[in-house]
């Protein structure tokens, strides 16, 4: 049997292929907050989840009633300290998290409105990084997927 390229090491926090109907679907939302830099290449801000030594971009799961949305701008509010703006949607990813269960993860380009980025909640780490570093640092390949899209929507050319 392959195991898909996404799946994690030892705290199986993560996997790839969404399991079967019966599974109840784990909803959650984020983010990817951009801005030009210095130069005026891309950064995005990151973060690191000590609880799993991971790095991906804000996200968490939906409180009961919510929307979708509003779950992306309070998870990246509660793990960055950035109150963001919700621009356009990217990709959803969906993979089967450390319990077993499918989750379906939608996500926004998003601008900071007020904030710099730290960590806070179960984050250690929020901080911008160039894109070229992000792909490397991601974790998750899903991830890369996702900023790539990032990259096409706000016109960075350098979208892998």
């Amino acid at each position: 049997m392959t195991v898909p390229p996404d799946v994690a090491g030892p705290s199986g926090e993560e996997g790839e292929a969404p399991r079967g109907p019966a599974e109840p679907l784990v909803r959650a939302a984020g983010g990817a907050i951009w801005r030009r830099g210095p130069a005026g290449g891309l950064e995005v801000v990151l973060v690191h989840r000590p609880r799993y030594d991971d790095w991906s971009m804000p996200k968490g799961k939906l409180e009961v009633g919510e929307s979708d949305e509003d779950a992306a701008v309070r998870e990246v509010e509660e793990e960055t300290g950035v109150a963001a703006r919700l621009g356009v949607e990217l990709p959803a990813t969906t993979y089967i998290d450390r319990s077993g269960r499918t989750k379906r993860v939608r996500y926004w380009a998003m601008t900071v409105a007020a904030g710099e980025p730290g960590g806070a909640n179960e984050v250690d780490v929020a901080r911008w990084v160039p894109l070229g570093e992000a792909r490397a640092l991601l974790s998750y390949e899903r991830d890369v997927e996702v900023l790539d899209a990032l990259a096409r929507a706000v016109g960075d050319g350098a979208a892998g």
